[in-house]
């Protein structure tokens, strides 16, 4: 269990890139939510739907590699980007090339910038604070982008 819960965790392993991690998992979210749109026909209340069920699967494995890293919200995590990215996505009007844009850079903004009170969410134990934040952080992008989508931005 702890070899998926690493996998899960890392989402594939991306988790391991040495330079911004929590914006591999980002794009990783964004490439497949993309697939998804592109040749599935998905649409983006399908990424709120991923982004919930993700959650309680990247609160366990969160948590299991932070006791077995010995580390505090250890950087090689970013299943937590992935569902606040994704949730960022649900806010959508439209699936556009500026949307897609948009919401990868607003999740990393309000992701980085933590507002209230994504950082008070942040200090709930273990895996919980990892997704917490990024959920708070997800929510936010995703009403920026449903704001600026209704004035066709």
């Amino acid at each position: 269990m702890k070899r998926l819960a690493f996998i899960v965790a890392t989402w594939f392993g991306c988790g391991y890139w040495p330079w911004g991690p929590g914006t591999v998992g980002s794009l990783a979210a964004i490439a497949i939510a993309w697939i998804a749109v592109h040749f599935g026909g998905f649409g983006p209340s399908w990424f709120l739907l991923w982004a919930v069920l993700l959650t309680p699967a990247g609160e366990w494995a969160a948590t299991v590699v932070e006791k077995e890293a010995h580390i505090k919200d250890p950087s090689i995590v970013v299943v937590d980007e992935v569902a606040g990215q994704w949730l960022t996505l649900a806010g959508a009007v439209t699936l556009n090339w500026k949307s897609w844009i948009l919401a990868l850079v607003l999740f990393r903004v309000f992701d980085i910038w933590k507002p209230w009170p994504a950082r008070r969410l942040e200090r709930l134990p273990a895996g919980a604070g990892i997704m917490a934040d990024d959920i708070m952080a997800g929510l936010y992008g995703a009403l920026v982008l449903f704001v600026a989508g209704c004035f066709n931005l």
